[in-house]
């Protein structure tokens, strides 16, 4: 089988980023983007996923962390859609109701070429420590649009921010997992009666 891997580099006047995926690895992760609540989401977007993932970006964080984390979800998406070619052989469709503590997110995802985001989450604070929260939001927008995969994203119910955030990342990278992984009954086919998954 094709190995499912990518890299691909971003550079613009705001940030420099380089990122590289391995689709079917263990949830190894090298992340350094300056943001460290950021690196924490990405370590267990990586680690819940069992995606491979490194990512290094430098950005104008003088200004604010705003075009690192959504560059790094236009990066990460790129390199997504770029690894997995034609989508053959994959399961196309999961969703999870995850709990974490207090707080239940429900994540859906269909690989489908077809990029959009449903987001139905709030946060009671404007900041987790210096991250902002609608950042969250921002990246997955960048993720779902870049990668090709329609996203919903709910939280049912939280009520520490940290716990709704972590959870919204662990959802996602669950529904990856299970939606990625490849399907024995037909190893090689387009699961799509148009026999295409590019949008």
């Amino acid at each position: 089988m094709a190995s499912r891997s990518a890299e691909v580099s971003r550079k613009t006047k705001e940030t420099d980023i380089a990122v590289s995926v391995h689709v079917d690895g263990s949830g190894k992760s090298d992340m350094a983007t300056g943001v460290g609540f950021f690196d924490h989401m990405l370590d267990q977007l990586s680690r819940h996923s069992l995606i491979d993932m490194t990512v290094k970006a430098t950005g104008d964080l003088h200004i604010d962390d705003h075009h690192t984390v959504e560059d790094t979800g236009i990066a990460l998406g790129q390199a997504l859609a770029k690894a997995l070619g034609e989508r053959r052989g994959i399961m196309r469709y999961a969703s999870i109701d995850l709990a974490m503590d207090e707080t239940l997110t429900r994540a859906a995802i269909d690989v489908s070429g077809r990029p959009f985001l449903v987001w139905n989450v709030s946060f009671s604070s404007p900041k987790i420590g210096t991250f902002d929260t609608e950042l969250v939001r921002e990246f997955f927008q960048a993720l779902a649009q870049n990668a090709g995969i329609t996203l919903h994203v709910t939280n049912h119910y939280g009520a520490n921010n940290h716990h709704i955030a972590e959870t919204c990342f662990k959802a996602v990278a669950r529904v990856l997992r299970a939606a990625l992984e490849r399907d024995p009954r037909q190893p090689d086919a387009v699961p799509s009666t148009k026999g295409s998954l590019k949008g």
